[in-house]
C-alpha cells in the first residue's frame, strides 16, 4: 500500500511538474479560431449598440488569431446589468469584452453600483463625446430659460443611465423644472417616447447619437439643444450653452466637473477582471490599431459615427482620478443626482 501511494504521489508531482513546464498559449494560439463576444448594455438602434457592433465588425482582423466578434444585447437597469456580467460572471479569459454607460466607470463611488471600475480591464473608447439635453420642437421648451421657469415631463432608463443622472444633476443643482419619467430601454425607446408626445425631451443623449442615429432632426428643426454637458464645449455647438457656464458657484462646478468627466470615455469598452495580462496586451494593441484602420474609418465616415479614440490606459487614469475625488465632493455629486 505504501509503494502504492508513493508511486500515485510520484506521479501526481510529475504531472503537475509538467503542466507547470509546458508552455502557456500565446494571444495567437488562444484566439485562433475562436468566437468572442461583444456584450452590449443597451437595445438594438442606439448609440451605444452602433459603436459596439462597429467595433465588433473590424477588431477582429487585428486580434492576434483573428477570432470572430459576435455582438450580444444585454439591456436592463441603465446597462448596469451588462457591466455586472462583466465584472462578475462573464468568463475571464479575454473571450468577452463590453460596452456600458459611460457614467458607470464612478457609479460605485456614489453606491450605484457594487463593483470596483478600477479592476475592469479597460480596452478603450471610440470617442469623446459630449452629452445634452434636448426638447421635441412641438414642446413649449425652446431653450435653456425655458427649462428653469416651465415644467416638463423628460424620459429617462434607470437611476444609472446617463439621461437620469443629468436631468437630476440639473435639477438638483440649477433648479430646472424636471420631472423625470424613467423606465425606458433605451435612447432610441425616448425618441419614440419625443415623436408620440409621451415626453417632452431628454437628457444625457450624444451628440453623436444625434448626428449618426437622427440626422433628420437638425436637418428638420425638430428638436432643441438647451444645454451640453463636456470638460470642454464642443466646437460643432458653439451657440449651445455648457452646464459649466451656468454654473454660479465654486461647489456647482466641483459637482459637474465630477459627474462630466465621463464624457471623455464616452464609448468605453472593456473585459472582465483579471484576464491574462498577455490577451490584455493584445486586445489593448488590436482596439488602438482598429481605431487608426482604413476600412474601419471610411465605415465610421459612412455612418457619421465620430471616432476620437481614447486608449484603455487613459481609461486607467481617467477611473483612477475620480476614484481620488475628495469625499466631500463625493457626497455633493451623489445628493444632486440620486434625488
Amino acid at each position: 500500500m505504501r509503494i502504492a501511494a508513493g508511486i500515485a504521489v510520484g506521479a501526481g508531482l510529475l504531472l503537475s511538474s509538467l503542466a507547470q513546464a509546458a508552455p502557456a498559449r500565446t494571444p495567437a494560439e488562444f484566439y485562433r479560431g475562436r468566437t468572442m463576444f461583444v456584450i452590449i448594455g443597451y437595445p438594438p438602434g442606439g448609440g451605444y449598440d452602433l459603436y459596439a457592433r462597429m467595433l465588433a465588425q473590424h477588431m477582429g482582423r487585428h486580434i492576434p488569431g483573428n477570432p470572430t466578434m459576435i455582438p450580444q444585447n444585454m439591456p436592463g437597469a441603465g446597462s448596469l446589468k451588462a457591466a455586472n456580467y462583466l465584472f462578475q460572471v462573464a468568463a475571464k479569459d479575454g473571450s468577452v469584452i463590453g460596452t456600458f454607460a459611460r457614467g458607470l466607470g464612478s457609479a460605485p463611488l456614489i453606491g450605484q453600483a457594487n463593483f470596483d471600475s478600477t479592476k475592469f480591464s479597460w480596452i478603450g473608447s471610440i470617442t469623446k463625446d459630449t452629452s445634452l439635453c434636448i426638447s421635441w420642437a412641438a414642446s413649449p421648451i425652446k431653450s435653456w430659460n425655458d427649462v428653469m421657469v416651465k415644467q416638463f415631463t423628460f424620459g429617462g432608463e434607470g437611476a444609472d443611465a446617463d439621461p437620469d443622472i443629468y436631468a437630476k444633476l440639473y435639477k438638483n443643482v440649477f433648479g430646472a423644472k424636471i420631472r423625470l419619467a424613467s423606465g425606458f430601454p433605451g435612447t432610441s425607446n425616448i425618441a419614440l417616447g419625443m415623436q408620440r408626445g409621451e415626453v417632452q425631451g431628454m437628457c444625457g443623449i450624444s451628440w453623436s447619437t444625434i448626428k449618426s442615429q437622427h440626422p433628420d432632426w437638425m436637418r428638420d428643426k425638430k428638436i432643441h439643444l438647451l444645454i451640453q454637458a463636456a470638460p470642454t464645449k464642443d466646437p460643432e455647438l458653439p451657440q449651445v450653452p455648457t452646464a459649466d457656464e451656468i454654473a454660479r458657484t465654486p461647489e456647482q462646478r466641483q459637482v459637474l466637473d465630477f459627474v462630466q468627466a465621463s464624457q471623455i470615455m464616452a464609448r468605453p469598452f472593456t473585459a472582465p477582471p483579471g484576464i491574462p495580462a498577455d490577451r490584455k496586451a493584445a486586445l489593448r494593441a488590436a482596439f488602438d490599431a482598429t481605431m487608426k484602420d482604413p476600412v474601419f474609418l471610411a465605415d465610421a465616415k459612412r455612418l457619421m459615427v465620430d471616432v476620437r479614440p481614447v486608449t484603455g490606459a487613459e481609461i486607467d487614469a481617467l477611473v483612477a482620478a475620480a476614484y481620488a475625488t475628495p469625499r466631500d465632493v463625493i457626497a455633493k455629486a451623489a445628493r444632486a443626482i440620486l434625488n
